[in-house]
């Protein structure tokens, strides 16, 4: 069974490489979707995968890279999302 989710990442996550390593963490996963800077200072995402994959991802969401001091990580389950092949930096 699989796990869609939207999260919204918010702290010290712009400049600190949070979406390469987001990427990086995604693809030893399985995970597909994508990561994305806002103009809001947060970076956003859509994860698809296994229940197990998605909730190793959370976890790593809410420490990030070395750099990244994550306050706050909002998570929201959604639909399974359309059928991406990759996990992709917008």
């Amino acid at each position: 069974m699989g796990r869609a989710i939207r999260a919204r990442v918010v702290g010290r996550v712009q400049g600190v490489y949070f979406r390469a390593s987001t990427k990086i963490e995604a693809n030893k996963l399985d995970i597909t979707g994508w990561v994305k800077n806002t103009t809001h200072g947060e970076v956003h995402l859509e994860a698809t995968g296994s229940e197990n994959s998605v909730e190793r991802l959370i976890v790593w969401l809410n420490k990030g890279p070395r750099l990244a001091l994550v306050k706050q990580v909002i998570i929201e389950d959604v639909d399974m999302i359309e059928s991406l092949e990759t996990f992709d930096i917008l």
